[in-house]
């Protein structure tokens, strides 16, 4: 990468990462719980939001947009949308006195679990980041872009039950809010409704946003991040999260591409089998840098006994 290049992308990264600061500002009350509360439809009925992970995920992300687009003017970029649900990234960044100076910004929810896990898959390892000209599923091809980075929010849910799929029914309610004014239900559905003085006083179904800002190589593991399906995995604390200390934090941006450039089809001989490598110890053993050992960060799979503590 030309260092020009490298330049104006620490610059931005620097300026995203001020501006990540006031984001909690911008969707939190003073009590750490979200601004949104519900939908409001013409009858002045508020209906409160499921927990379900992608509801949340989709209002949060319309939530945050006018913010970062603002920033995006600010700091002399235009913003593409991906053109399609399944595209990557969500947003591209766009120079405007070099449109050839491009970045990809993915924006990632994940909330707290009991055991203080969280994490997120960070994009795919197979098709448009193997074949970096190809224009598959993808805005502009991988090859194009300077950076690739991660918006990442980090939530509580309100609720007492943060399993995975905890979606109930029962939590989503209808309200009529005395400081909206007399609510006429018009439409003739019957509703069971329950009052509120006002819309602070309806409990929010997050809370406690913290939000970062990182390129993906930094926080990445090396297990992939979805069942059978070709996505990186991202490390599961929130501490990794935010100090970027993933698995190839200390190794570099190039043993992140290598290693899942190759994940799961080069091979390693242990005995007289041979194993794929799905691990960042095989893959260094592979490389003949077992010297490296010392550089991987956290998020790692164990390492495997044969290779001693």
């Amino acid at each position: 990468m030309r260092e020009e290049v490298v330049l104006v992308k620490q610059e931005f990264s620097r300026e995203f990462k001020e501006f990540v600061k006031k984001l909690q500002k911008c969707v939190s009350c003073e009590d750490g719980q979200w601004t949104v509360k519900g939908f409001i439809d013409v009858y002045k009925n508020v209906f409160t939001i499921s927990t379900d992970t992608k509801i949340v995920s989709k209002i949060l992300e319309i939530h945050l947009f006018p913010s970062i687009l603002k920033f995006a003017e600010s700091i002399g970029y235009s913003i593409v949308l991906a053109e399609k649900q399944n595209y990557y990234p969500d947003l591209t960044f766009v120079n405007k006195e070099d449109k050839s100076i491009k970045f990809a910004v993915d924006l990632k929810t994940t909330f707290r679990r009991p055991n203080g896990k969280i994490g997120f898959t960070l994009g795919s390892h197979g098709a448009y980041f193997e074949n970096r000209k190809s224009t598959k599923n993808i805005q502009f091809p991988y090859e194009q872009y300077c950076g690739h980075f991660c918006l990442g929010a980090i939530y509580s849910k309100t609720n007492k039950n943060v399993e995975e799929d905890d979606t109930d029914l029962q939590e989503t309610q209808v309200l009529h809010v005395d400081e909206l004014g007399l609510c006429v239900n018009r439409d003739n559905v019957e509703r069971v409704v329950n009052k509120k003085d006002t819309l602070l006083s309806i409990t929010s179904v997050i809370k406690d946003l913290d939000f970062f800002f990182s390129e993906k190589w930094k926080i990445a593991s090396d297990s992939q991040g979805s069942g059978n399906t070709a996505n990186i995995g991202s490390v599961t604390t929130e501490r990794d999260m935010k100090e970027e200390t993933g698995v190839f934090s200390k190794l570099g941006e190039e043993y992140f591409d290598a290693y899942w450039l190759n994940y799961n089809k080069a091979t390693i001989l242990v005995g007289n089998n041979n194993f794929k490598i799905t691990n960042i110890w095989d893959f260094l053993e592979w490389r003949g840098e077992k010297d490296k050992f010392k550089l991987v960060g956290s998020g790692a799979k164990r390492k495997p006994e044969r290779y001693g503590k």
